[in-house]
């Protein structure tokens, strides 16, 4: 019977190709907006939280703004951060733009950074050639210094520069690095980007005292086990409020895991908004698909009263019709998925994010329609099933 039903339903289906395509083309538009929705704001989210672990994941940023009595975080405060457990290091963020001096040739606005060797550690891929800052040039507040191509290129010209010394706020330096060069893509490069003609860090140590820095007011802290987070966030907490004595909006804490775990909360809520609204062009489809049974249902009154009076069943006549609805749904989901995958992958290109497939979204987008077909399928063919053989004939 079910072999039967199944001949049939296509037979019709094919001998009304037009009307069976414009049926099912709500359908299409539905499945495949769901399918390029969802993928795209997948692809978008896996790109942006992968420049946020650029960013660095395991990693506290606190902004000290300190109170009228104490700006930011003093060197006392430093080595009690860097004491609490299952934390692995820290690097204070001090910077400011000046001029650079070598062999009486004067560079000006390049930036002047003060990082810690901590840094260096969790970016070791940031050194081209040289060395990094090490933890004896922290301790003992060395004048050495590593500078970017950028700033190599303006004082050096065809020179290797490292090994030779330039002058800072009149202190001579030793370059005992080279920095690589950023990639362009990246976030957590381009933040880096400062100074019309490059960029020159030292020891976060050497630069307080250069500088005359008493506080530090930006500050990252690298934790050990990222699994751990809040406990480090909870006794940092308890440090910073006993530093600037228990002042409200001393000091912020940002925590970049939490920060990542938001956002994809939000791009979760954005994705089902999206998703709530394509499913309309699916529920338009499904009137059609009714609208349809309901006319086959009405052209074909005679066929159904003859196959009644031959002694076929309501049940094979209901499910000869559902199979049929169903069918219509089923081929305009497989065309949407096809096309919504289509989609995706120009779209993709377009924002410049790397394509992911989703088989969540290909499964949502083949239930979506097969359950469309079932639930407006439904009601034709139970009217279909329930015709009086008698009252058919007579349409003869």
């Amino acid at each position: 019977m079910l072999k039967e039903s199944l001949r049939m339903s296509v037979s019709n289906i094919l001998g009304n190709k037009m009307r069976s395509f414009l049926t099912i083309l709500g359908i299409i538009i539905g499945v495949m907006a769901i399918i390029a929705l969802i993928t795209v704001m997948e692809s978008a989210t896996v790109e942006v939280t992968a420049q946020f672990e650029s960013l660095g994941t395991g990693k506290l940023t606190v902004q000290a703004t300190g109170t009228p009595l104490k700006r930011g975080l003093s060197e006392t405060d430093l080595s009690a951060i860097a004491a609490i457990d299952n934390v692995e290091g820290f690097s204070p963020t001090l910077s400011s733009t000046m001029h650079v001096v070598y062999q009486g040739q004067v560079v000006e606005d390049v930036t002047i950074k003060g990082y810690s060797h901590d840094y260096f550690r969790r970016q070791s891929e940031s050194i081209a050639r040289g060395r990094p800052i090490l933890p004896a040039d922290s301790e003992s507040r060395s004048r050495v210094c590593l500078i970017d191509s950028d700033l190599a290129a303006a004082a050096f010209g065809g020179v290797d520069p490292i090994g030779q010394q330039v002058l800072i706020n009149g202190m001579r330096f030793t370059i005992v690095g080279l920095l690589a060069k950023p990639k362009v893509d990246d976030v957590f490069s381009q933040m880096q980007l400062m100074g019309e003609n490059g960029s020159l860090i030292i020891p976060h140590s050497t630069y307080m005292r250069v500088f005359g820095v008493s506080g530090v007011t930006s500050l990252e802290i690298y934790i050990k086990d990222p699994d751990r987070t809040d406990e480090v966030t909870e006794a940092l907490e308890a440090l910073l409020d006993a530093a600037f004595n228990y002042k409200d909006d001393s000091y912020s804490i940002l925590n970049m895991e939490s920060l990542l775990s938001v956002m994809n909360t939000m791009m979760d809520l954005m994705t089902n908004l999206l998703v709530g609204i394509a499913s309309i062009a699916l529920l338009v489809g499904g009137i059609g698909i009714m609208n349809m049974m309901l006319v086959s249902v009405t052209e074909r009154t005679a066929e159904i009263g003859l196959r009644k009076a031959l002694g076929a069943r309501p049940r094979s006549i209901q499910v000869q019709f559902l199979m049929e609805s169903v069918i219509l749904s089923l081929l305009g989901g497989a065309v949407g998925v096809v096309l919504g995958e289509a989609v995706s992958v120009i779209l993709s290109n377009v924002m410049n994010i790397a394509f992911a497939f989703s088989p969540g979204a290909v499964a949502l987008g083949v239930g979506f329609s097969l359950a469309v077909g079932v639930i407006f399928g439904w009601a034709p063919a139970r009217k279909a099933s329930n015709l009086n053989p008698i009252d058919a004939l007579r349409s003869m």
